[in-house]
């Protein structure tokens, strides 16, 4: 009885196509009962019980079935995730379909980096494959290659595994995927294009049926309007937002996504308005739940709604409860978001020194904190004082270095964005040996790494490319050792091949001569260059920088060296030069008469000159009396006026003691009597 039942069962699963579930239900009932202690053909049996039932839209007893067969399956459609991985890591990985359970697994709890190594693993693995199984593959290491693109972990994939088969873009479901790929690269126009071709391919679909149809186009949708608002496309957005239909959106998550992106394009100037039309959202939770990123975005649209209606308090409380729970620093975007919206919510959507004077006494109390961090450097750069900037980034990087040697802490210190951020404001203040030296350091720490791949690939090619710049030789080893880890790690990066070459060529040619034959021969690059011609036209000299000429004279110079070429060109820069040395000839004053002899006494004062005369005779003794060293009438003599520009009289000076001139008068003045 059990022998034939089990035969029926292996003989029903050995058929190309099965499409009689009751059938596969009903054989898998009557092997799972008479396979009791045999646990290869129970496990057979029950998973094809659980998929039968599936099939047949019966998704509790599916559970059920799932709760009495296997506990790790049954944990992980009830989304106890971590449960899940804990009970895989004690039975053990050593199937392969326990393998697509662990990498599902992985993927629904956004370890996107084992969910990849897993499914990779199996596509690699063609021996124990199943028939269509390699399609399956391949839609989920797509999506798995997306979710990291989302992370920001672009670098864990080749370049080879992003490329598209002409195969992948005949199925609508690794169309969907790489699209989502180009989404998280930024390329909103090839995303388009990746959307329509899925969208047409699922159309076209003879595989599906029509309500099937129905369920996969809407996220497909969905996504194609996302993507036309990127790119500006408006009305184009909205009307496929009207072609979403919700009740045919089984998924809660696509679901409240397809709403919120619906009410931004409203575009509500009401931010009470607005908050109300948020709050009716729908909220996702179980294992229907949203990915970190896309929660990360319902979540600060929602801050930012509630600071436009100016609900700063509840805003700052809700930011810093979270932010208090992250004690390690971070640059994942949602924690810098955060701090970003908690420095808005305390300086009340101030700008500029009101908005500092908030803001720093928080930077105190979360001194690690790199969302509010920027948010500082950026008030001071919009101020106009990048050398505060600075000083405020120099003094987060000490703390994280003097605090602890933790690998997070060291990672955030020398993470590419901030890096580029402190090389940028040397820049600015012009301090080039502080760049080569922020760059080396990052990129010593980053070859550090034990991966053959991280963040700071990128970070170690710039840091390289800067380095080769200098003449030291600490620099150039320096340089050397950043692409040595970076060949090592893509042997195909022909950047990285030839900053070696360039590092090494002067130093240490051993290193560099394995690598000569990867880069075009210089026969080659030359190939097309007529070096007849080079000669003939002589060598190129530099435009001398002539001087600034008013509008109508540069449109004359402009004139004269469209039709001057070569010497000539340069003998009329000569002369406009030599016409600039020349001294401007002194202005004459109007009507000058060089015959004329000018008036000697031109530099004294007006009321000293002989040629005064005050009106009436008054006004002329009040003018010589007046004044304390004026003209007082006695003895004159004559005095020559140096340079021979004449004489002029003046009065001789009196004896000693004598009272005239310009003293008191004290022999004339009367004393007071007593009275």
């Amino acid at each position: 009885m059990s022998d034939s039942a089990i035969a029926a069962l292996n003989s029903l699963l050995r058929g190309t196509s099965i499409d009689d579930h009751e059938e596969a239900l009903k054989l898998a009932n009557s092997a799972i009962k008479a396979a009791k202690g045999n646990p290869a053909d129970l496990s057979t049996a029950q998973h094809t019980r659980v998929v039968a039932l599936v099939k047949l839209d019966r998704f509790d007893d599916a559970l059920r079935a799932i709760a009495e067969g296997g506990a790790a399956l049954d944990k992980t459609c009830t989304g106890e995730l971590e449960a899940a991985e804990q009970l895989l890591e004690s039975t053990g990985i050593d199937t392969r379909g326990m393998k697509h359970l662990a990498a599902q697994v992985a993927y629904r709890a956004e370890k996107f980096d084992r969910a990849a190594e897993l499914y990779q693993e199996m596509a690699e693995n063609h021996e124990d494959a199943m028939y269509g199984e390699e399609n399956d593959l391949r839609i989920n290491i797509l999506a798995t290659y997306s979710q990291l693109e989302m992370q920001g972990k672009g670098w864990a994939v080749s370049e080879e595994h992003k490329k598209l088969s002409r195969d992948e873009l005949e199925v609508f479901e690794t169309a969907y995927n790489a699209a989502c790929g180009s989404i998280a690269q930024g390329d909103f126009a090839k995303a388009a294009f990746l959307f329509k071709r899925a969208r047409d391919l699922c159309e076209a679909s003879d595989d599906l049926s029509e309500e099937d149809k129905k369920s996969e186009l809407a996220p497909i949708i969905v996504q194609q309007a996302y993507v036309a608002t990127k790119l500006g496309n408006l009305e184009e957005a909205a009307r496929l937002h009207e072609e979403v239909v919700l009740s045919d959106i089984s998924d809660a998550s696509t679901k409240a996504i397809a709403q919120s992106n619906a009410l931004i394009l409203k575009s509500e100037s009401n931010p009470y308005m607005a908050q109300r039309l948020a709050d009716t959202l729908l909220v996702v939770t179980g294992n229907d739940r949203l990915f970190e990123e896309q929660a990360t975005i319902f979540r600060r649209n929602k801050y930012v709604i509630e600071l436009q209606a100016q609900k700063f308090a509840g805003v700052k409380s809700k930011t810093a409860k979270i932010l208090s729970n992250e004690a390690e620093p971070t640059i994942s975007s949602s924690k810098c978001d955060l701090g970003a919206l908690n420095a808005a919510a305390a300086s009340e959507l101030q700008t500029g020194k009101e908005a500092l004077r908030r803001i720093l006494p928080l930077l105190e109390t979360r001194p690690t904190d790199v969302g509010l961090l920027l948010t500082v450097v950026q008030l001071y750069i919009q101020l106009q004082n990048p050398a505060q900037a600075l000083n405020v980034l120099e003094a987060f990087f000490k703390r994280l270095e003097t605090a602890t040697t933790s690998d997070n802490k060291v990672d955030v210190r020398f993470a590419p964005g901030l890096v580029a951020l402190a090389v940028a404001l040397y820049r600015l203040q012009g301090r080039h040996s502080a760049v080569r030296s922020e760059l080396a350091k990052a990129a010593a720490h980053w070859q550090s790494k034990q991966k053959a791949a991280s963040s700071g690939d990128s970070l170690l090619r710039e840091a390289g490319i800067e380095l080769l710049r200098s003449t030291h030789p600490s620099d150039l080893a320096a340089a050397g050792e950043a692409f040595t880890h970076l060949v090592a790690a893509q042997p195909d990066d022909r950047t990285a091949t030839a900053g070696l070459i360039a590092s090494f060529a002067t130093s240490d040619f051993a290193k560099v001569e394995p690598y000569l034959g990867t880069l075009s021969p210089v026969e080659k690059l030359t190939a097309g260059v007529d070096v007849s011609a080079l000669l003939d036209a002589g060598v190129a000299a530099l435009p001398v920088v002539a001087p600034q000429q008013s509008q109508q004279g540069k449109k004359r110079a402009r004139e004269d060296d469209d039709q001057t070429t070569g010497e000539q060109q340069q003998q009329k820069q000569q002369q406009q030069q030599a016409a600039k040395k020349q001294r401007r000839k002194r202005k004459l004053p109007k009507n000058y008469d060089p015959a004329k002899q000018p008036d000697p006494e031109r530099w004294l004062p007006l009321r000293d000159r002989s040629s005064y005369r005050p009106k009436g005779r008054k006004g002329k003794k009040r003018a010589q009396e007046a004044t304390q060293g004026g003209y007082v009438k006695g003895d004159e003599e004559t005095l020559e006026l140096a340079g021979g520009a004449g004489s002029v009289k003046v009065e001789k000076a009196n004896p000693a003691g004598s009272g005239g001139g310009g003293g008191g008068g004290g022999a004339k003045k009367k004393k007071k009597g007593k009275k």
